[in-house]
């Protein structure tokens, strides 16, 4: 499981995204982003977060560390802002920390090369779990002391909002054409014979045993956390051995 920490102050709202997320320090000292249960799509935002960025760990890209956030309501009670306090008091439990990268660059496909083996690999997985939110305007990628980092991957498996569909959903392509990497010309079938391969049905159970049943119970159609991890896994294993000859736009 993903290692727990406890919330001991709130530092600032970060205000990049939708979400508001914030900065939060934690009792091991250490700085992270927090991404709160309350906001915007709430618990699966932060089930895509866990599965993907676990995922893409075990693949060997790089993610900033994930953790478990205990937070406590009051935390909230000095903030300045009504909609920060607001986040925090209806984010109180279980919540996301992001490994804070001090000094990152936001990345920029004019100012920072990417070879063709990288950006296939990286353009495969977004593929993998239908990101629909790593373009040139956005490329929720950053630049930490020379290396690229992914971040951000709430707006993924977008067919974990509707369940009933969810097959239908993941059996459509994927379109890179305002992928932020598209211009190093990814080398795709590459990443596909190196990394379909890895996607298991034992390295899916892995990554999804990494989500905290918090964010999984009550869910309509599923009686139990362990089926729904099982749903979160069933797309990805079908889609891995088949993706990249489902990628449009990558000409």
């Amino acid at each position: 499981m993903l290692k727990e920490v406890i919330a001991t102050r709130f530092i600032t709202p970060l205000r990049e995204g939708g979400s508001l997320p914030g900065l939060v320090e934690a009792d091991d000292l250490a700085a992270y982003v927090l991404k709160f249960t309350g906001a915007g799509q709430g618990r699966k935002t932060l089930v895509a977060e866990v599965v993907c960025g676990e995922l893409a760990r075990r693949l060997g890209l790089r993610v900033p560390r994930l953790v478990t956030v205990e937070l406590d309501s009051v935390l909230g009670l000095g903030e300045p802002e009504q909609q920060v306090q607001d986040l925090l008091r209806s984010s109180g439990g279980t919540n996301l920390g992001m490994a804070f990268l001090s000094g990152a660059l936001g990345f920029d496909p004019l100012a920072f090369p990417v070879d063709r083996a990288q950006a296939g690999r990286i353009v495969w997985f977004d593929a993998l779990i239908n990101n629909v939110d790593r373009s040139w305007l956005n490329p929720n990628l950053l630049m930490h002391r020379g290396d690229l980092w992914l971040i951000d991957h709430g707006a993924t498996m977008i067919w974990h909002h509707n369940w009933p569909s969810a097959e239908a959903s993941a059996a459509r392509p994927y379109d890179v054409s305002d992928h932020a990497l598209a211009r190093f010309r990814p080398d795709i079938a590459a990443a596909a014979a190196e990394l379909a391969p890895r996607i298991t049905a034992g390295l899916l159970d892995e990554v999804t045993a990494e989500i905290p049943d918090a964010w999984l119970t009550d869910e309509p159609g599923f009686d139990s956390p362990d089926a729904l991890r099982r749903a979160y896994a069933a797309p990805l294993l079908a889609r891995a051995a088949v993706i990249h000859e489902r990628i449009k736009g990558a000409e």
